[in-house]
């Protein structure tokens, strides 16, 4: 029963991913979470296709939508992890450093770029559209109980800290939404851990941010390599 379970899985997972349109929307989620209408304007898609495919997709298992935590009127796409080990981006990135941006720079952005520094050799650093006075408690604890160290003190503004050339990767809904659309980015669409303020509520953060670097990390490479 499980086997026949699996290949009807599978089959349904494939069958999804047969027309080049829904291809190239996973493409598009493999390292960032988009709304369907950004997910029309970067393929060029008219919204009811746009809808249709993501219908299908939904019912393969290969994506699931959350609400903005911002606008709530918006929502966003993002591949469910089981389908992540068929769907590793094949194209690379190049960039001499990644930022990663949340609002108040006090949990979800510095638990990515402590993970991303443990994970992959292109330096990464944090920043925040409006950035609290310090880390919050509960993402220092967290990173402590997976071994990693943050310092309390250390938040920084966006402004202060882009570059042309860097690699920015918004890890909340507020923050893709007020960062220019001129300037190109990644969003993970990661559910403010201090909103709930409990130990669940960083773990399943921190387990979120981490399942993203795994995944993202082996697709950057530093500028000037093969």
């Amino acid at each position: 029963m499980n086997a026949e379970f699996s290949l009807e899985r599978r089959a349904a997972l494939h069958a999804a991913l047969a027309d080049p349109a829904r291809l190239a929307i996973t493409d598009a989620l493999c390292t960032g979470d988009a709304s369907p209408s950004e997910l029309g304007e970067r393929l060029g898609m008219r919204s009811n296709l746009i809808a249709h495919h993501l219908r299908v997709l939904a019912e393969a298992g290969l994506t699931t939508r959350t609400r903005s935590e911002a606008d709530h009127r918006r929502v966003y796409i993002r591949l469910l992890p089981e389908a992540f080990g068929a769907l590793v981006p094949t194209s690379l990135l190049r960039a001499p450093r990644v930022v990663f941006v949340c609002t108040r720079n006090s949990a979800r952005s510095q638990l990515a770029a402590a993970l991303w520094r443990h994970r992959s050799p292109v330096p990464a650093v944090s920043a925040g559209t409006r950035p609290g006075e310090r880390v919050h408690e509960g993402a220092v604890a967290v990173a402590h109980r997976h071994g990693l160290h943050l310092k309390a003190e250390n938040t920084a503004h966006v402004q202060d800290v882009l570059r042309q050339d860097d690699l920015v990767v918004a890890v909340c809904d507020s923050a893709h939404e007020e960062l220019p659309r001129t300037r190109a980015r990644l969003h993970w669409s990661v559910p403010d851990p201090v909103r709930a303020g409990t130990e669940a509520a960083f773990d399943d953060a921190f387990s979120q941010i981490s399942d993203r670097v795994e995944r993202l990390a082996p697709a950057v490479h530093p500028e000037g390599t093969p």
